[in-house]
């Protein structure tokens, strides 16, 4: 029995056909990862597989095995009576992820300091010298904020402490909107970036480290600041 190729709209196929669903999941689970971290889809939101399909022009197959994907990393999980809905994080599991954070950012900050490349490091000064621009949207300020740690975890040079970070950025998604929306955050952080970077650069893991974790334990506090001091004002 043949397979169906599902062709995605506009755009030309290179090269030899691939009825292989893997890297159509990938894709998807991305997709969806993106759309639970922009607000697309709420917490406790039922996602459906047949609008998921449609909306990415695929079969059915591909977002099934990315939603069994995403329900291992956590990101989704099965309701017998709902199906799939998106995972909610309470106060607990947000503190939780974010001392993992400072665990392993902090390595990361450690290791970079250590391993990365003069090429590593001239993207991690330009993206931090980018953040200082005042003109920035948030959204705009959100992504060189993601970029910036992921050229950090890139210049550790450990593949077994990426796959971690990897992981560790997915449950990140749960947390939707940026601590940058707090009046005075783009500010703070973009010192505490600057910490870092100079601390890589001078080649010091443990002062790298320390203000890896500094930056994640000031991230956390506007985290919960930015959830929870709103809730208990409604």
């Amino acid at each position: 029995m043949s397979q169906r190729v599902i062709k995605f709209p506009k755009r030309k196929q290179r090269g030899k056909s691939s009825t292989a669903t893997g890297p159509r999941a990938d894709l998807v689970r991305e997709k969806i990862r993106e759309a639970i971290h922009s607000g697309k889809f709420q917490p406790g939101e039922r996602i459906r597989e047949t609008e998921v399909a449609q909306w990415l022009n695929v079969s059915r197959t591909p977002v099934r095995e990315a939603l069994r994907r995403l329900e291992s990393e956590g990101i989704v999980t099965f309701a017998s009576w709902r199906g799939v809905v998106v995972a909610e994080l309470d106060r607990q599991q947000i503190a939780e992820l974010y001392a993992m954070r400072q665990i392993l950012e902090g390595a990361a900050a450690r290791l970079a300091a250590q391993h990365i490349s003069a090429t590593e490091l001239d993207l991690l000064k330009r993206l931090q010298s980018q953040a200082t621009n005042k003109s920035l949207t948030l959204e705009a300020l959100a992504k060189l904020n993601r970029k910036f740690h992921e050229v950090i975890c890139v210049s550790t040079h450990n593949r077994y402490l990426l796959q971690m970070l990897n992981r560790l950025r997915s449950a990140l998604a749960l947390l939707q909107g940026t601590t940058y929306s707090l009046k005075g955050r783009t500010e703070t952080a973009a010192s505490e970036h600057r910490a870092i970077v100079e601390a890589i650069e001078a080649r010091n893991p443990d002062a790298a480290e320390a203000a890896a974790r500094t930056h994640i334990e000031y991230a956390e506090q506007a985290r919960f600041q930015m959830l929870f001091d709103l809730d208990e004002a409604e």
